[in-house]
């Protein structure tokens, strides 16, 4: 991340809490302390009125921006209860994104809005089965494949503990059966595919375009799933 990228990101969590803390920005950005204080007597130093109270940490002076869009309270309490299914049911490429994108929503928030926010956030919990471990960092990528309908390229570990190298057409994804599946056509097998993303070991966006002009629907594929769930 560049500095401009940098300051920019550190204005929108000033924006999104009432007091953070030099140490909190240094961990939500992996930087020194000592750079948090340059960085935020340069974004000063650009007019962004950033105050500072002992024990609490720093703050932009509320009305500094006028929100591009407001929520209501109902509003912003759903995004919230979205984040923790967010994080409960999908991998790490989507939580960074998320949290990116809910940072902004609590940016443009009134200060009252933010600390009711904060309170509802630590009395909302999501317990889940331990089959429910997303520990990769795919969806992001597959996502964009299927929106930019490019080819991909995995390696790929099936049932049986065989390895093997797919180029596919990825057309969709379906949670189902507590897992997210990638929906492709296979080049090597000349026919639609249900890859479990778990068990994807590799994953590349070649940028290539389709090959195959006509594709199933998703919804179509979604009539043949070996279970109601």
């Amino acid at each position: 991340m560049n500095r401009v990228d940098r300051l920019f990101g550190i204005l929108t969590l000033l924006q999104s809490k009432k007091y953070v803390t030099a140490e909190k920005i240094a961990e939500a950005f992996s930087i020194s302390v000592r750079t948090v204080y340059r960085d935020v007597k340069a974004l000063g130093e650009q007019g962004v009125p950033v105050g500072f109270e002992p024990h609490k940490g720093y703050f932009v002076v509320q009305g500094y921006f006028l929100p591009p869009v407001s929520f209501t309270s109902e509003e912003a309490n759903a995004l919230l209860l979205m984040e923790a299914m967010v994080f409960g049911f999908t991998d790490k490429s989507i939580h960074t994104h998320y949290a990116s994108a809910l940072s902004k929503v609590k940016a443009v928030l009134r200060t009252t809005q933010k600390e009711k926010l904060d309170f509802l956030n630590n009395h909302i919990k999501l317990q889940l089965p331990p089959c429910l471990n997303n520990d990769y960092e795919y969806l992001a990528i597959i996502q964009q494949a299927i929106s930019e309908k490019t080819i991909l390229e995995i390696g790929y570990k099936n049932k049986n503990e065989e390895v093997s190298k797919r180029q596919l057409e990825p057309i969709g994804l379906i949670f189902y059966a507590y897992s997210w599946h990638l929906i492709g056509w296979c080049h090597h097998r000349q026919d639609y595919r249900d890859f479990k993303v778990s068990r994807i070991l590799t994953i590349r966006n070649t940028g290539l375009p389709f090959c195959k002009t006509e594709h199933m629907a998703v919804s179509e594929y979604m009539k043949h799933l070996p279970v109601p769930y």
